[in-house]
């Protein structure tokens, strides 16, 4: 049970990272939505098929061509639009779907990811990150897999049965475990530790993002090993 501080202290940040539309993804594009009918929106997010979450946290459906599949058989009048992880559609990890246009109405190719999340009715996924940030945003999602965020009542959980996770947290408790309690951040002006507010303003600000070249090269490296880590009992986060 959080204390009215900690629940002040989740909507702030929920705040801060929904105004300033933090993601893990992101990728500023210029390149327009789709324009909406009147049918409900469905955001299938694809991902990297050989990530570690994909290995360890997925059910029957481990590929995005099989999510695209189930998605549009469980929802035949959805306008499904597809948005490809950034690293597949890069040609960095595997996981393309050529044709992907068979299931999907739209694939959203050089498209900003939360502004298609925000645009969407509801998100499909099989462990995406995404699908949290969708729950930061008051989207409607439905796991594949068992991502952290699944499992505890507070998304449509269709993909592997998690029977440890009995407990049923509040949407604000699952973030302060998530983005508050749980990591540990670093500011790269100081070097020192510091909390997830100021971890935030150096993303609103551009600070952590200086040096991108490293940032990059991390990120490959990061890319390379996902394949080879061990998770505990909970299960993985998502790629």
């Amino acid at each position: 049970m959080l204390t009215e501080d900690q629940q002040e202290r989740v909507n702030a940040l929920r705040r801060s990272l929904r105004d300033a539309s933090i993601s893990k993804y992101n990728f500023n594009s210029s390149t327009a939505l789709p324009q909406r009918t009147d049918r409900n929106v469905m955001l299938v997010v694809g991902q990297v098929e050989d990530d570690a979450s994909i290995r360890k946290g997925a059910g029957k459906i481990r590929t995005n061509r099989a999510l695209l599949t189930s998605a549009r058989e469980a929802n035949p009048d959805a306008e499904i639009w597809y948005k490809p992880h950034p690293d597949v559609e890069a040609g960095l990890r595997q996981g393309k779907v050529p044709d992907a246009s068979l299931s999907a109405d739209q694939v959203l190719t050089e498209t900003d990811p939360i502004a298609a999340l925000l645009a969407a009715d509801e998100i499909w996924t099989i462990t995406s990150l995404l699908g949290f940030e969708a729950l930061l945003h008051a989207k409607p999602v439905t796991c594949l897999g068992s991502p952290f965020y699944a499992g505890w009542g507070l998304t449509r959980d269709l993909g592997l049965e998690m029977p440890r996770r009995t407990t049923r947290p509040t949407l604000k408790a699952l973030i302060h475990a998530a983005l508050i309690d749980y990591p540990r951040y670093h500011d790269p002006v100081t070097g020192l530790p510091c909390p997830v507010e100021v971890a935030v303003e150096r993303l609103r600000s551009g600070t952590a993002l200086r040096g991108s070249l490293g940032l990059r090269m991390l990120a490959k490296l990061q890319g390379l090993f996902a394949s080879f880590i061990g998770f505990g009992a909970n299960g993985p986060s998502g790629s």
